[in-house]
């Protein structure tokens, strides 16, 4: 099987969606369960060439200013579908419903393999982020939702992920295939923890918490803060260890130093900066860190994972810790608090700060209560990417034969009517009279891409055309100039020998006519003096009579 991979973000840019790509392309290939193709927009000075799959990067436009630290790739590009196209894919899987789903379309009109679509992000709060105008927004989430609608397959990381999509307006189905944890199952070595975490300020007495991710404030940084603050303001003792970087990273650190918390920062060097505060607590901002063991190593020091986000789809960095023995603390009814049973495998709370700190308040000083909720996490809710994997490739393959039935057919057939129908007939409903239209508009653009890319192979045959029509031209030219310079002397010679017999036939025959004539002449002359020597006598005879 040939899997074709795309994604809008990859190493150097690290996300959980990036991890997810990485980790489906490396346990295929590891496992030998399918050729592996990824595409992602290119980075400059990213080396692409490390991995054990071919990488295929595309050029990209610097988008870092709307989308902290994402660049936009160009779907149309020729030379990457060429790639891609000559690979064969049997399946191809986008997991950004921008660029990649573009490309991933106009790849499959190449080869007809069929698209899955994976949901990850609530990328309508992305797009809130980016476009201030809400016209704009509504406009842009309605586009992408199209473009997620015409794939063959959709699938969702959660249940809540599945729901979220429905609120945006897809009227299609979707299948929950989870996320997986590349950590191994238990907790890190010894050792490693203490290297990694030895030289920080973490007194064995008190709790450490725990946060790993963007920091990016909608991810529920502030309601930390608020809990944290609290305590602080209570006089409760504590460490809070926040790791990742992200756009707001700053705006929190200054937000716990303006609160009196104690605040080390590490910088770029790796040496530690640190705020004195007034109160209680200690709040550590280590930095992005994408060492795996390093990672596990932090998940195995803390007492309990702080994530109170109900932005994420499933909130891969919760089994993670899970997969350590970390339990996890999270808002009720999000998608991330998804398998979560309050108290035994996970805490539930509401959205604010203050619930957050309740909780803390009551588990701080019971540390064994936190770690049997830790053990029931690794046993309830870790899964391991082999095993994720390994449901994906059935669902590809389930997908692949579909293509030889009766309900692949259906699939083919719904998917021409998405592509190619144009709105028309007497609409009365105005909600589907919208969704038709900006289908509409998604199936002209998808359209003007096809043509764009075949107009891009047309030109790029072009200069070859020409180059061979000029150097076909030139050989003709230069034939044709030897066959007129032959013809050319063949003329003069025959010209010049036809001149020189007419002139010679012209020259005897002037002579002759000459000749004829000067002797006409001379016998004309003979005669006129006979006649005048004749009449002279006579006048002379008649003189004398």
């Amino acid at each position: 099987m040939n899997v074709c991979l795309l994604n809008d973000s990859f190493p150097p840019v690290i996300d959980g969606v990036a991890n997810v790509v990485m980790n489906y392309a490396g346990i295929m290939t590891d496992q030998d369960m399918a050729n592996v193709i990824v595409a992602t927009p290119k980075y400059p000075d990213a080396d692409y060439d490390c991995y054990p799959y071919p990488v295929v990067p595309y050029r990209s436009f610097d988008t870092t200013e709307i989308v902290k630290g994402y660049r936009a790739g160009n779907p149309f590009n020729h030379e990457a579908i060429e790639r891609l196209k000559k690979f064969s894919p049997d399946i191809i899987h986008t997991h950004c419903p921008v660029s990649s789903t573009i490309m991933a379309r106009i790849l499959r009109n190449e080869t007809d393999a069929p698209i899955v679509f994976t949901y990850h992000t609530k990328f309508d709060v992305d797009i809130a982020r980016a476009v201030k105008a809400e016209f704009l927004q509504k406009e842009s989430i309605r586009a992408l939702v199209a473009n997620i609608s015409v794939c063959d397959e959709v699938w969702v990381v959660s249940e809540g992920a599945g729901e979220n999509l429905k609120s945006l307006g897809y009227e299609g189905e979707y299948t929950v295939v989870s996320n997986g944890v590349d950590f191994a199952k238990g907790l890190a070595d010894r050792s490693k923890v203490r290297e990694v975490t030895g030289d920080f300020d973490l007194p064995e007495d008190l709790p450490v918490y725990l946060f790993v991710g963007r920091l990016m404030k909608y991810k529920g940084l502030m309601i930390i803060a608020d809990a944290l603050s609290e305590l602080s303001d209570e006089g409760i003792d504590y460490r809070m260890v926040f790791v990742g970087s992200g756009a707001d990273a700053k705006e929190m650190q200054d937000t716990f130093t303006h609160r009196g918390i104690t605040l080390d920062v590490v910088n770029e060097s790796g040496t530690v900066a640190t705020v004195q505060g007034n109160k209680t607590g200690r709040v550590i901002f280590t930095g992005a860190i994408h060492d795996r063991e390093s990672l596990r190593a932090w998940n195995t020091r803390a007492d309990l994972f702080l994530f109170p986000s109900t932005y994420d789809t499933n909130g891969i960095v919760v089994r993670e810790a899970a997969a350590c023995g970390l339990a996890s603390v999270l808002i009720k009814d999000s998608c991330a608090a998804e398998g979560i049973t309050d108290g035994r495998n996970g805490y539930l709370i509401e959205e604010n700060g203050e619930a957050m700190a309740t909780l803390l308040r009551e588990l701080g000083n019971a540390p064994e209560k936190m770690r049997e909720c830790g053990r029931h996490a690794m046993d309830e809710i870790y899964i391991s990417w082999e095993s994720a994997v390994h449901d994906a490739y059935l669902r590809y393959e389930e997908l692949i034969e579909k293509r030889d039935d009766r309900l692949f057919a259906e699939m083919l057939e719904h998917r021409s009517l998405l592509e190619r129908k144009r709105l028309g007939g007497f609409i009365t409903d105005s909600k589907s009279f919208n969704n038709r239209m900006h289908r509409r508009l998604s199936d002209d653009f998808y359209d003007f891409a096809v043509e764009l890319h075949k107009s891009t192979e047309r030109m790029m045959e072009l200069p070859k055309s020409i180059y061979y029509g000029m150097e076909e031209n030139v050989y003709d030219v230069l034939d044709g100039i030897s066959r007129s310079s032959k013809n050319a002397l063949n003329d003069i010679s025959k010209s010049s020998k036809n001149a020189l017999s007419d002139l010679s036939k012209s020259s005897r025959n002037a002579l002759n006519d000459i000749g004829r004539s000067s002797k006409n002449a001379l016998n004309d002359i003979r005669e006129k003096g006979e006649e005048i020597k004749k009449a002279i006598i006579d006048d002379n005879r008649g003189t004398k009579v």
